[in-house]
């Protein structure tokens, strides 16, 4: 008889989803998403629940959780909110969380990026407006390591096909990399952004 006990693989992105949707008692699942539902090396959504969110997208994850943003998910949710978004959903290029970006794994895990890309489809689907909403937020952090312009190839062409539209917020670094949310006022408006112009310029 096998009795080996039969897991589903680390990083699985529909099996962490389905344990998000179960009662939690650290915060109300009918408010916020938040995959995976408990604090992990990685993390693919976090954000509260709406008709009209903007999906903002960072490099990789620090911290943050339901009802204990950080300073940097706080300014999300307070420009979103600003800007008519009734919701917000924070997303990022590479799922491992690193609170110091130089912790960043130096090599891409494979299988974690792909069930991020599942997850960023899965947002995208979800979403009722006809072009979602996404807000570059990545700073000049992407240049930390090689393979992020290629995660993001790929979330561009997800973002494509479920016609997406782009901005950025604040002002864009001298090398035209959007501007991080950290620091910007409330107050502060989205402007659109041309994602395919910006990475032909790094990818030649």
């Amino acid at each position: 008889m096998n009795n080996k006990i039969v897991t589903k693989p680390s990083y699985d992105f529909e099996w962490e989803l389905r344990k998000s949707e179960i009662f939690n008692e650290e915060y109300d699942v009918n408010e916020w998403m938040y995959v995976p539902c408990e604090y992990k090396n990685y993390r693919y959504i976090l954000g509260t629940k709406g008709n009209k969110p903007l999906i903002c997208i960072g490099i990789n994850p620090s911290t943050a959780k339901p009802n204990d943003l950080d300073n940097t998910l706080k300014s999300v949710e307070r420009i979103a909110l600003n800007n008519g978004y009734d919701s917000f959903i924070m997303f990022n290029v590479y799922a491992h969380r690193a609170t110091n970006p130089n912790d960043m794994e130096t090599c891409c895990n494979g299988f974690l990026h792909e069930q991020n890309m599942k997850a960023f489809e899965y947002v995208l689907s979800k979403t009722k407006d006809d072009r979602p909403s996404l807000w570059a937020a990545w700073g000049t952090i992407i240049e930390k390591r090689e393979y992020l312009f290629g995660c993001l190839e790929e979330m561009i062409r997800i973002g494509t096909k479920y016609n997406a539209k782009w901005y950025s917020a604040g002002k864009r670094s001298v090398k035209g990399h959007p501007h991080h949310p950290l620091y910007l006022k409330k107050e502060s408006p989205l402007d659109e952004f041309s994602v395919e112009e910006y990475l032909y310029k790094y990818s030649n």
